[in-house]
């Protein structure tokens, strides 16, 4: 099948989409399909991939506290039915459509099947409801939709109508379930490991929380350790963790993918004290398919990817005693550990790209229409 694949978002700079994308089209060449991607970038030259052609820049529109990707005008519209016509796509899967991007311009210009994936969270659902009724009309086009979590769902239901299929995000499980660890990072009972990721100056992380948390943790596991790793401001970091904490903490900065799946491999249990706006939980996925154990705050979307806590455990968001307890059981309890990484693990393989992927060509099978002997499809 010939697979146009498109990503609204500039595929230089890190983010969940561009990395679903990425994902989805890998694993796609992989099972044989010819895919290509359509995606906004700072330069041309960024996109080293061959399978990536250069869908122009974009300019960031602050929109009631989120920011829109835009993409609009005549000069990128030339580009999109360029690759368009020489792509030749029996199907042409869109990401994100409603805002003014180049998703949409694949919806107003494509005259074969399209399939679309919604991603948002609770701060893009602004920019949809702003943006959706006006991108309505090329939005029917779309024969096939998906959304990656319930919440999604929902959300594109409220704003555009129809209905979506749920697929979630993906993980390429085996490549954080088998590598190497951190150098000189877990193994050790007296010195155990708890572990952050995410931006840790952003509040809805809870980073604050499970600071709080640790200082009762340290007091019955002297040895115990917190490795933070992500982006944010170190300075802003080192005051909230305070001179009583400061030697049970470890600030890694950004980390790689590599080193994000060795990061997860070493922890003894893997924190997620987030306190709202997420839709989805891929880094929980990574952690159990890294064989973490997983504590994390109550959040629907949480709980969905945990089984409702039989993979893991869920406590009440913003609690620091409830986050306390749960790292002290779990630190204390070796089996209880063992037991949540071996479910962890079982669940992590139902989100991995080889079996995604095959549940979006299926959403592809439906819409695409027959083609004739001649390589035409049967109603043109």
């Amino acid at each position: 099948m010939r697979i146009g694949l498109v990503c609204p978002y500039r595929w230089d700079v890190p983010g969940g989409v561009q990395y679903h994308v990425r994902d989805l089209a890998e694993t796609l060449r992989g099972l044989g399909h010819h895919v290509e991607v359509l995606t906004p970038a700072e330069r041309e030259e960024s996109l080293t991939e061959p399978y990536l052609t250069f869908a122009g820049r974009t300019v960031p529109v602050p929109y009631n506290g989120s920011m829109a990707s835009v993409q609009f005008g005549p000069v990128s519209a030339a580009r999109v039915s360029r690759w368009l016509r020489e792509g030749r796509f029996d199907v042409v899967h869109v990401h994100e459509p409603a805002p003014p991007s180049v998703s949409l311009l694949v919806c107003m210009i494509a005259d074969g099947p399209i399939v679309a994936t919604f991603h948002a969270a609770t701060i893009r659902s602004k920019v949809l409801a702003a943006f959706g009724p006006m991108a309505r009309p090329w939005l029917e086009r779309i024969s096939g939709r998906i959304a990656v979590s319930d919440f999604a769902r929902r959300v594109q239901v409220e704003h555009l109508g129809g209905d979506a299929v749920i697929i979630p995000n993906g993980v390429h499980v085996d490549a954080f379930a088998e590598g190497p660890t951190l150098p000189g990072v877990g193994g050790d009972p007296d010195r155990p490991v708890v572990g952050f990721l995410g931006r840790y100056d952003e509040p809805r992380k809870g980073l604050p929380v499970l600071l709080e948390a640790m200082r009762g943790v340290v007091r019955h596991h002297p040895g115990a350790r917190l490795l933070v790793a992500g982006r944010g401001n170190a300075d802003q970091l080192w005051r909230l963790v305070g001179p009583d904490l400061r030697p049970h903490v470890e600030l890694l900065g950004e980390v790689s993918e590599a080193d994000k799946a060795a990061f997860l491999r070493s922890v003894d249990v893997y924190c997620a004290p987030n306190l709202l706006g997420e839709s989805f939980g891929v880094i929980l996925i990574e952690a159990m398919a890294a064989g973490a154990p997983v504590v994390a705050s109550d959040l629907d979307a949480f709980a969905r990817v945990l089984d409702d806590g039989g993979a893991g455990l869920l406590v009440p968001r913003g609690s620091a005693d409830a986050l306390e307890r749960a790292l002290r059981q779990l630190l204390a309890d070796p089996a209880e550990r063992a037991r949540l990484s071996a479910r962890g693990s079982e669940v992590a393989r139902t989100y991995d790209w080889q079996v995604l992927a095959r549940r979006i060509l299926a959403v592809y099978e439906t819409v695409v229409r027959p083609r004739s002997s001649h390589g035409r499809r049967e109603d043109q």
